[in-house]
């Protein structure tokens, strides 16, 4: 039995993991009669410190937990320490919520300067963090916890008369890494235990082969080690992130690889690891510059052709001018990386407030429209202010409503999340994860305290082509050419186009984003430039602002299914757009013109990033191909690229017959998945993404 095979067996039915029961049991306990930070503290330390200890004779990487539902003990009550934050009820937040126009608060998303434990060990950030304040405190004592769950494993590893590993246990996190083997050692001890500590999606490697690169690169030099030694043990620690997720195809714990000035060996050793294993974990993002080799690039081509549509790229150029413009300095804006899905931000510096949610933009419209009563459902959202819209006076007095709206509420959003962020201060101070943030050590402050070094609030703006294209039906069919009156849109919409089949048809027929229309982009970019500035125009509690973070993970579909009909001819409940893809509907012209009028976007104001999805039929996509259209998406402008290469009759045999398709993966919306744990939604939108 290979070790993929050994791994995929024990991911299938993995053993319990009692972390979050015993910290409950502990805060409830033994320590609750301590202040809180203590009690939160060394609660955390020694739940960490008790965690069962595995071991099997294949293992190189010594140190195993699991964070899935399949293996997790619950707690038998909740302890309110822990517990999230009470759902705010100013001006109908709630409503909202249940309306689906937001969601609030997903902590994580981000990647922390690990390699800082490599160089300095444990004992060298003890040593930063030596003030007497509750933080430092409170990160001495989970920085010892990491120490003594390591010697737990060298203690076992010496009973089995492994003394090499056991040594190697005894050397690090404790100390800095001086070999290759060490700091991957060293890497994955220290992950698993912050995982456990800050156990949210999205928590991240980041830049791996950048970090472990010097230390692979010493080896070699000095002939102890050899390229095929380091992708053996890369190859295990792949399959080893992605035994710990199996059952949690989300999760997107993601590796970025490559970049300017950064191409290595190592960056080439990952990508075809994940390319030779049926793995969905870890999440290997490629990022591509000016600089970049022509044979990494043909890598990338060959990647998104071979990978099991698990591919995404990222253009440095594009990226880093969006970070510079949105205050990042230049040597950090270098070092971004994806925290999940695509989350921009800049490894070891940023507070896990990378994703609180979305808004879905197009229901905002629909709003707008009617006078804020939902199609779907004929409530009335209390909170919405609007006219209906024969009320309002030109095209431009109803854009300006639509947008003050939008402002409005967005920013009561990011007003939740700095009582959240208080209340995160306190109740999760994440002392582990915070050591390795700047500047959380110098500041004596917890990341969420505003101890790190960019604190913005990053989230998504759903369905901004389908806003783009439904204020241009509605300025061509109402304000300029008025082939139909405003009262009669709004009846049409009502009754989702029944009896309505010819204005349809001519709505249908207005400019679109997505046919390389210079009125239709144009439309485009303006949503996007004015919805991101409303993001960046907020200032949170420490400083930071909002950052448009564009991507549609799996709520294209849920986000459409509370939509009525929209004025571009859109049926109700239909899927809003991918990211800041032009709708399927609307690419009518080829994915050429599609990607011309994507790059007519202004990237610059994504500060968070901007992902789209450039679905095709592998008959269609080779290599030569797939690389000509990113480097002309890239080269116009582009951010993110990534997109299905499948076939969608075998993506509806795989509906029908589930069971014999359990290795089919498919690119959701960020995060890649396998297609038959996908819900009938879901699988739907990809499939009629690939039939356009």
């Amino acid at each position: 039995m290979s070790y993929f095979e050994f791994s995929r067996q024990l991911a299938k039915d993995p053993p319990e993991n009692t972390l979050k029961y015993d910290l409950h049991r502990l805060t409830l306990g033994k320590y609750a009669n301590l202040p809180r930070w203590e009690r939160l503290a060394h609660a955390m330390a020694e739940a960490l410190e008790n965690q069962a200890i595995y071991i099997y004779p294949q293992d190189r990487l010594i140190g195993r937990t699991y964070h899935s539902n399949k293996a997790e003990k619950e707690p038998e009550r909740l302890n309110p320490e822990l517990a999230k934050p009470p759902l705010w009820e100013k001006e109908n937040y709630p409503q909202l919520l249940e309306n689906q126009l937001v969601l609030y608060n997903a902590p994580g998303h981000i990647a922390w300067n690990w390699d800082a434990l490599l160089h300095q060990g444990t004992e060298g950030l003890k040593k930063r963090c030596n003030g007497t304040g509750e933080f430092h405190q409170g990160a001495r004592i989970l920085l010892t916890a990491l120490e003594n769950w390591s010697d737990r494993h060298a203690e076992a590893l010496e009973k089995l008369g492994r003394r090499e590993e056991a040594a190697l246990c005894r050397k690090v996190p404790r100390h800095p890494a001086e070999s290759f083997r060490e700091a991957l050692q060293s890497f994955w001890m220290q992950h698993i235990v912050v995982m456990s500590e800050n156990p949210h999606g999205g928590n991240s490697p980041g830049r791996l082969d950048k970090y472990l690169w010097p230390y692979l690169k010493a080896d070699l030099e000095k002939g102890v080690c050899t390229l095929e030694d380091a992708r053996s043990l890369i190859e295990e620690l792949f399959i080893r992130i992605d035994e710990r997720l199996y059952h949690r195809d989300g999760w997107v714990e993601t590796v970025m690889v490559g970049g300017k000035n950064a191409v290595n060996p190592l960056s080439y050793l990952m990508i075809e690891t994940v390319i030779k294993y049926d793995i969905v974990h870890p999440a290997v993002y490629v990022r591509l510059a000016e600089d970049s080799p022509a044979d990494f690039i043909d890598l990338a081509a060959k990647y998104l052709r071979q990978g099991g549509n698990r591919a995404q790229l990222l253009w440095d150029e594009t990226v880093t001018k969006a970070l510079i413009r949105n205050g990042v300095s230049p040597a950090d804006a270098d070092d971004y990386f994806c925290g999940g899905c695509m989350e921009i931000g800049i490894q070891g510096k940023t507070a896990d407030c990378l994703y609180l949610g979305f808004q879905n933009l197009p229901k905002f419209l629909e709003l707008t429209l009617t006078g804020g009563i939902s199609l779907k459902n004929g409530e009335k959202i209390a909170n919405f202010h609007a006219k209906t819209l024969e009320k309002y006076s030109s095209f431009e007095d109803l854009y300006e409503h639509f947008r003050t709206e939008f402002r409005r509420l967005s920013h009561l959003q990011f007003q939740y999340q700095d009582e959240v962020s208080c209340y995160n201060a306190a109740h999760r101070p994440a002392y582990l994860i915070s050591s390795m943030i700047a500047d959380c050590p110098e500041k004596g402050l917890n990341m969420h305290a505003g101890g790190a070094r960019y604190f913005d609030y990053g989230a998504t703006i759903l369905g901004i082509p389908n806003v783009a294209d439904s204020l241009m039906a509605i300025k061509k069919a109402v304000f300029e050419e008025k082939f139909c009156t405003a009262e009669e849109l709004l009846s049409a919409l009502k009754a989702n186009f029944q009896g309505y089949e010819p204005l349809r048809r001519r709505l249908l027929a207005c400019p679109k984003y997505g046919q390389n229309h210079p009125e239709a982009d144009a439309m485009a970019a303006r949503v996007a430039a004015d919805t991101a500035e409303v993001y960046r125009s907020y200032r949170n509690l420490h400083g930071g602002n909002g950052k448009p973070v564009i991507l549609s993970f799996k709520y294209a579909p849920l986000a459409g299914s509370i939509l009525g009909a929209s004025p571009d001819g859109r049926l109700a409940g239909k899927p809003v757009a991918q990211g800041v893809t032009p709708q399927v509907s609307s690419m009518t012209k080829g994915i050429t013109a599609a990607i011309n009028s994507c790059t007519a976007l202004p990237f610059e104001v994504f500060s968070g990033g901007a992902s789209t999805m450039w679905d095709m039929e592998a008959s269609q996509a080779s290599e030569e191909v797939l690389k000509a259209l990113f480097t002309a998406f890239f080269k116009q402008g582009g951010q993110i690229f990534q997109g299905n290469v499948a076939d969608a009759e075998t993506l509806l045999q795989a509906q029908k017959k589930p069971e014999d398709y359990p290795w089919l993966i498919v690119r959701v919306g960020g995060y890649s998945a396998r297609f038959t744990g996908l819900t009938p939604e879901l699988q739907n939108d990809i499939i009629a993404r690939l039939s356009k």
